[in-house]
């Protein structure tokens, strides 16, 4: 009788503990989707929801980034992100005010909820600069967030295009470059960057700009055309204000 007790206490536990660990499974999505170093300099961070500890995985996010780069400024990518934190949303914020750094905001119509909030909070308090299309509407307004830069891309590329910048996304009659952005359709901006090093550069001039070896592999360079025009304004203002020699 002593050892089948023991048996089924036993198996009870065990259920116990996996319904435990199961349960925090579930609970234990993060609020920050993705953090990566672009162009060398360029941190990205891609929210999913504004929670309780955005604000926390942000600050942990760019010490991390920080560690092996000079970051010269931030995207923040908002696209599809939803949440229901405005307390979150404005301790986050904060931590961009804090880093007195460059900034550009990423937003489409999946962007929802204190997601709006965030963005909003961003380019009115810490002049953040808004990419992309028209957010959901903000609750409090009942109207949809406006970029100020308006580029629009169909959901499905966006989607595939946010897992992998670089990626070319597939296209159809209804799905074709130009459709996908009226003004600069899937173009590498990664040069404009370099044109107005060259321009400014001790006020004199373009410098000169040594040819790429045939050996050598092209460089890759960001398709999703809402990242790519963020990533130019970031590497734009950081020559502007680079201390001259």
């Amino acid at each position: 009788m002593t050892r089948h007790f023991l048996w089924i206490f036993a198996v009870a536990l065990a259920g116990l503990l996996a319904a435990q660990i199961s349960s925090r499974a579930d609970t234990a999505n993060t609020a920050l989707a993705k953090s990566a170093v672009l162009e060398s300099n360029v941190a990205y961070l891609r929210v999913g929801r504004v929670g309780k500890n955005l604000a926390d995985e942000i600050l942990a996010a760019q010490g991390a980034l920080a560690v092996s780069n000079k970051i010269a400024g931030t995207v923040l990518d908002l696209r599809f992100a939803d949440g229901n934190d405005l307390d979150s949303a404005k301790a986050a914020a904060d931590l961009f005010a804090a880093k007195k750094l460059p900034l550009a905001i990423l937003v489409n119509g999946g962007t929802r909820g204190d997601a709006v909030a965030l963005a909003a909070i961003l380019r009115e308090a810490h002049e953040g600069l808004i990419f992309g299309s028209a957010t959901q509407a903000i609750k409090f307004t009942g109207a949809p967030l406006q970029p100020d830069i308006v580029v629009a891309v169909g959901p499905e590329d966006e989607r595939t295009l946010m897992e992998n910048p670089y990626a070319t996304p597939a296209q159809n009659e209804t799905n074709a470059p130009a459709a996908t952005n009226n003004i600069l359709p899937f173009v590498d901006h990664t040069s404009e960057a370099d044109l107005v090093r060259a321009k400014i550069k001790d006020g004199d001039g373009f410098e000169p700009v040594p040819l790429q070896r045939a050996s050598e592999p092209p460089k890759p360079f960001i398709r999703d055309p809402v990242l790519a025009r963020a990533v130019d304004l970031i590497k734009g203002l950081a020559i502007v204000h680079a201390p001259r020699s």
